[in-house]
């Protein structure tokens, strides 16, 4: 790719998210000037309410957005590029599922460890890293992708089933909660929060940083890259430890927010034609990051009319891409 091309494309998309972000800060009855932002941030007056609602409202649900669309869309290209296939994403293979199960029972369960926010989100992450380890076992039996891609469907409905278990077990006050979680927002972050939340992200770009050039490889073919010189096995760890930081931390503070990881890779892959990683993640996640903010943006502008739950309007947008794929999939098949 020329680099005149990547860079023109880069600057269109952070000045699309600058000037969405601004945008979805200012949506809502309260008008928030750039004094306003600044004094809330080092200045804060606490009976100002544009203050709190900055604060407590705006900033985190603005940048939990940006966070969550970068991170499951980095998490949806790094398991295409390791599975082979463009069906991979963390929704789709049962991931966000694990994650779900885990929380399910830091909710409806007595274990008390789990009532904390640390708990919560131990539980998102650790349940993330089983199954994705679980897929990496069960990719070593299946010789096909599309096996692989039922074996996972089947992974998560199968822990579908054993939330509606607990579900059918727990109290109504847990089960509401469970529920409401489970819809997928972007408001359940505090501003307090917000710094633990950058950091675990941090973390896992930083993991990142050691996958990249392992994945221009991998592409190639596991032996391939074995032959010249990676270390699979552990390049097989980092991954599942970076989609599992990813998939469950956002899982943690949103809920499971689907096609997101599973439609913005493929729509970077088929916009750059690249399988340069540094590329495709720089891309995926500022693609991704603008993707969830309009739809953020879409449901705040339909809520006077109609309360959606956020997962429906990343369904609108995410299935018709997954279509489309499948069915240039078929074509490329048949002729």
């Amino acid at each position: 790719m020329k680099r005149g091309i990547v860079v023109r494309n880069a600057a269109l998309l952070i000045f699309l998210l600058f000037i969405s972000s601004i945008v979805h800060i200012q949506m809502g009855e309260v008008s928030v000037s750039f004094t306003d932002v600044w004094n809330a941030l080092f200045h804060v007056d606490s009976s100002n309410p544009t203050h709190i609602v900055f604060r407590e409202l705006r900033l985190p649900r603005t940048s939990i957005a940006l966070l969550a669309g970068a991170g499951l869309s980095i998490a949806g290209l790094l398991m295409q590029t390791f599975f082979n296939n463009p069906l991979a994403g963390p929704s789709i293979l049962g991931i966000s599922a694990g994650s779900s199960l885990f929380v399910a029972l830091s909710m409806m369960t007595g274990f008390t460890f789990f009532f904390s926010a640390f708990g919560a989100i131990s539980a998102a992450v650790i349940g993330a890293f089983v199954y994705s380890f679980l897929l990496l076992v069960f990719s070593r039996f299946v010789r096909t992708n599309v096996s692989l891609l039922i074996l996972g469907i089947m992974l998560g409905s199968f822990t579908n089933a054993l939330i509606q278990v607990l579900e059918s077990m727990s109290d109504p006050t847990a089960l509401k909660a469970f529920t409401i979680w489970g819809f997928g927002s972007l408001q359940q972050v505090s501003f307090d929060q917000l710094p633990a939340v950058v950091c675990c992200f941090i973390v896992a770009v930083g993991l990142l940083l050691f996958l990249i050039k392992p994945l221009n490889t991998y592409v190639l073919g596991e032996e391939r890259a074995a032959q010249l010189g990676i270390s699979v096995g552990r390049v097989k760890m980092l991954l599942i430890l970076c989609v599992a930081i990813f998939t469950g931390l956002i899982t943690a503070y949103c809920g499971p927010i689907a096609f997101i990881g599973l439609a913005v890779p493929n729509m970077v892959k088929m916009k750059l034609k690249t399988s340069n990683h540094w590329y495709l993640v720089c891309f995926s996640a500022l693609f991704g990051a603008w993707i969830l903010l309009m739809c953020d943006i879409l449901l705040m502008l339909i809520e006077p009319i109609i309360a959606l739950p956020l997962n429906s309007i990343t369904s609108l947008f995410g299935a018709p891409v997954v279509i489309w794929i499948l069915v240039k999939n078929r074509l490329h098949v048949t002729n």
